[in-house]
């Protein structure tokens, strides 16, 4: 990380304009979109050609190495292709041991429901997740709980970064059920990235109302 970055946060004055810094970080950007979704597409497409689990799982990870050795070659951050190998990874060692295709997809609903599980309970207990973040720009991760406004904003942007792991899980349980390996791979993408990006943009309309100050915590009370 450079020092242009370390510094970066500083230069936010409000609430608003850090968590929206912070949340485009989460994207990568129309590359990172791509670098997602290339090893659900060749998985898919691979298991509709040729209703092979072993040569749908090679293609899926090999399309995720490949991509990863662009990124090498090129001297750039790997980390989308990295989450995207991991993910494809892990969903292969379950199919591997179960022999079922759909199981590929089994890691990724239960990341997203203890994911939204997880959210929630913070919003319940009112230290919501979004609310690190703030903490991550002041530098004083728990200081913003003071503050029953910030309390309140953060568990309304909480509660939309949840939403779309719900509606994954709420879509794609039932076709993991029914063994839809297909419809399982389009829902995988239609609900990654698109509903990310609306979830992330419903996020922003919220920020752009408010103009809540940042106060740093390293400023000594008088």
């Amino acid at each position: 990380m450079s020092t242009a970055d370390m510094t970066a946060p500083a230069a936010h004055a409000t609430v608003e304009a850090a968590v929206r810094a912070q949340m485009s970080k989460a994207l990568g950007g129309k590359r990172g979109i791509v670098e997602a979704a290339v090893p659900t597409l060749a998985f898919t497409g691979t298991w509709v050609g040729t209703n092979e689990l072993k040569t749908s799982l090679i293609v899926g990870i090999a399309s995720a190495v490949v991509l990863l050795l662009v990124r090498i070659a090129q001297r750039t951050t790997p980390q989308f292709v990295l989450n995207s190998l991991v993910g494809i990874g892990i969903g292969a060692f379950f199919a591997a041991r179960t022999g079922d295709a759909k199981d590929v997809f089994l890691p990724g609903i239960l990341y997203n429901g203890a994911y939204a599980a997880g959210m929630l309970l913070s919003i319940v207990v009112r230290w919501p997740i979004v609310g690190f973040l703030i903490g991550s720009v002041t530098g004083d991760p728990t200081a913003w709980h003071k503050d029953p406004a910030l309390v309140r904003l953060c568990s309304r942007l909480t509660l939309l970064l949840m939403l779309p792991c719900l509606l994954r899980v709420v879509i794609q349980l039932p076709l993991y059920w029914a063994d839809q390996v297909t419809a399982l791979g389009v829902s995988k993408i239609a609900l990654g990235w698109p509903l990310q990006v609306a979830g992330l943009a419903a996020m922003v309309w919220v920020l752009a109302r408010g103009r809540t100050p940042i106060e740093p915590s390293a400023q000594p009370s008088v």
